[in-house]
């Protein structure tokens, strides 16, 4: 089991709890390696005392700051046991989900499953923003929790991520050998380039047995810098993997540039009105997907609508950051379709 930590030393003790109750539950005793990623805070003491009474061994690797793809792949080098839980800091295992994945996977003919990950319902209303993009990309699963495999013909058709990922080890390692990055590896997405390989080659289970509750973040300032990050993720994510989605990505990027020579085109010319009229329709577009995201709460759209726009500053920024840094990877696009 690896979780790779970045000044997580609040949330650790009961994620390992949570972890520990799983395991016991299950009738199982694991290897926990907790990749430290350059924190600065006391994680060294939280995973001390979280790994009193755990069943099984835990060990503490602490690296520099390399992100999340970089602390994952330092803890799969320094495991040794056949099967890999990745789980993130922030989650709370469900009691039953070992115990259910170990039971019915000698069942299955998928390898890997991936966590049904819910985001905690008692977390600050700036922690339920993505519950609505969530419902409008993943409504029709979320709607209908099931079994469901992904592969490379349905990948986007159900939730997932590394968030919560069992796998062989020898699989993570290929996926992430794949994945490798040509920069700086927190500027590399940890997820969908891994998972993308993996559902390719082996396909992933979602199984609403094996679940997790996932908490948030907690302040607007580390949901913004957050933000900026997703950018660069989002476009390392998809650059390349066909024209169409690479076209989106400059589309996404340029957008601004275009929409401020427009409305001052607009307004030099004195046709103001057009231009109050462009700017509701952007507004109006972009306050959609909150109405169109059945089944999602009440506070999650009350979020979505709140944090909308402080957030898309800094997640512009970053998209404009991953089009430069990985400018490399579109060139790839015309052999992708």
């Amino acid at each position: 089991m690896v979780i790779p930590s970045y000044n997580s030393a609040r949330w650790l003790p009961s994620t390992i709890a949570a972890l520990s109750i799983a395991l016991d539950k299950g009738g199982l005793r694991a290897e926990l390696i907790v990749v430290d990623d350059g924190s600065t805070d006391d994680t060294a003491a939280a995973v001390d005392a979280a790994s009193q009474g755990f069943p099984g061994t835990v060990v503490l690797v602490r690296q520099a700051n390399a992100g999340r793809f970089g602390a994952r792949l330092r803890g799969l080098e320094a495991a040794s046991c056949e099967m890999v839980l990745l789980l993130d800091s922030r989650v709370l295992i469900d009691p039953g989900s070992l115990k259910h994945a170990w039971r019915t996977r000698n069942a299955s003919s998928t390898l890997v499953w991936n966590g049904h990950i819910v985001t905690d319902p008692a977390a600050p209303l700036v922690g339920q923003f993505w519950e609505v993009p969530t419902r409008l990309f993943w409504g029709d699963y979320l709607r209908r929790p099931r079994r469901l495999v992904l592969t490379s013909h349905n990948f986007d058709s159900g939730p997932k991520g590394t968030t919560m990922l069992l796998a062989p080890r020898s699989v993570l390692m290929a996926a992430f050998s794949h994945a490798g990055p040509t920069v700086a590896s927190p500027l590399v997405s940890d997820d969908t380039k891994i998972l993308r390989w993996v559902a390719e080659h082996h396909g992933i289970q979602l199984d609403p047995g094996f679940r997790a509750v996932y908490r948030p973040r907690t302040t607007v300032s580390g949901f913004l810098r957050h933000a900026f990050d997703r950018g660069t993720l989002f476009v390392d994510s998809y650059a390349g993997t066909s024209l169409s989605r690479s076209v989106v990505l400059l589309t996404l990027a340029a957008a601004p540039f275009v929409a401020i020579v427009i409305l001052s085109v607009l307004v030099k010319r004195g046709r103001r009105s057009q231009a109050l009229a462009l700017m509701g329709a952007v507004l109006s577009a972009a306050s959609a997907p909150a109405a169109l995201a059945r089944g999602a709460s009440r506070r999650s759209v009350v979020a979505y609508l709140l944090y909308l726009f402080p957030f898309v500053g800094p997640f512009w920024a970053g998209l404009v950051r991953g089009v430069v840094v990985h400018r490399r990877s579109f060139s790839t696009s015309s052999r992708k379709e």
